[in-house]
């Protein structure tokens, strides 16, 4: 239990126990807060509560979770395996590694059960993932089995040597046939779950290429390839242009409004191309669209 002192009547409650709580950072600090861990006389606020002076602060702290990542017998689409690497087809609802809540089911767990070895590679809760597909989304990724390859990857991840493909259906129809979408991307300082289009200097530059594929009375299917690897940066870029991504709640319209249920996102990672690091041959992987966007296009292409 907390008692705000007089001088610090007006403050923001996520600055204040910052400051109160020296061990915590202001982003724990507002995850406490957004979980209902803190409580205002008795009451559970928001991050931007103004303090009043007197007032009584109850925090409580759950222990942090398990470091150590179980394997977990999850049947995984593997696309390709080899000594060295694993290219797996992600289904749309699968976490790839735990947090946020999130610490079973993940792809992580279920790949550490297939092959034990890649505990040793990479972070200790996200053992052998390169590059990350969120959670709505469905398609290609790929995870290194041994250290050597999962730095040789990274590498490439970095240097943009990496192509990789989306396809995705947005809400309107996109009247440009192609463009290049070059805007910065940070936390959006409004809903710090979120990622937003940021001034130069206040976030990391991310580049997006799309291509329209096919145009319907209300969405249309764009190609997109990712120049850089921003987290939502898809969803973000597309949104930007006011054609959201459809069933996405978070940069656009809910999943309320579309004929079918997506079980996700329209997102999906349809192609993805590198160099093997060892053998240096070129890897080129194809993902067939799910049921689940197949269905949604056929619904659109039989009502224009």
């Amino acid at each position: 239990m907390l008692t705000v002192e007089d001088e610090a009547a007006g403050m923001r409650l996520d600055r204040w126990l910052t400051r109160a709580v020296s061990d915590l950072s202001r982003a724990r600090v507002q995850a406490l807060i957004g979980e209902g861990h803190v409580r205002v006389a008795g009451v559970s606020p928001k991050a931007a509560h103004r303090l009043r002076g007197g007032e009584a602060v109850e925090i409580e702290i759950p222990p942090p979770p398990a470091q150590e990542l179980l394997p977990e017998p999850i049947a995984l689409c593997i696309v390709h395996e080899d000594e060295h690497l694993l290219v797996v087809d992600k289904p749309a609802g699968m976490v790839v590694h735990p947090g946020a809540g999130v610490s079973r089911g993940t792809l992580a767990a279920g790949a550490l059960a297939h092959a034990p070895e890649i505990a040793s590679v990479g972070g200790q809760r996200r053992p052998g993932v390169v590059h990350r597909l969120d959670k709505g989304t469905s398609g290609l990724l790929v995870l290194a089995k041994t250290v050597f390859a999962y730095h040789a990857l990274v590498a490439q991840l970095a240097a943009r040597e990496v192509t990789r493909e989306y396809l995705a259906v947005v809400h309107g129809r996109l009247t440009r046939a192609e463009g290049r979408v070059d805007a910065s991307i940070g936390r959006d300082p409004h809903h710090r779950q979120r990622m937003a289009i940021r001034p130069a200097g206040q976030g990391r530059r991310a580049v997006t290429r799309f291509q329209v594929l096919e145009r319907f009375d209300d969405f249309t299917l764009v190609q997109c390839r990712l120049e850089t690897g921003r987290t939502h940066q898809i969803r973000v870029h597309l949104a930007s242009l006011g054609h959201p991504v459809a069933g996405d709640a978070a940069y656009g319209r809910g999943q309320s409004r579309l004929p079918v249920d997506l079980e996700g996102v329209a997102l999906h990672a349809a192609r993805l191309v590198f160099v093997h690091p060892v053998t240096r041959e070129r890897m080129e992987f194809s993902a067939p669209v799910p049921p689940r966007l197949s269905r949604f296009l056929s619904h659109l292409r039989d009502n224009g």
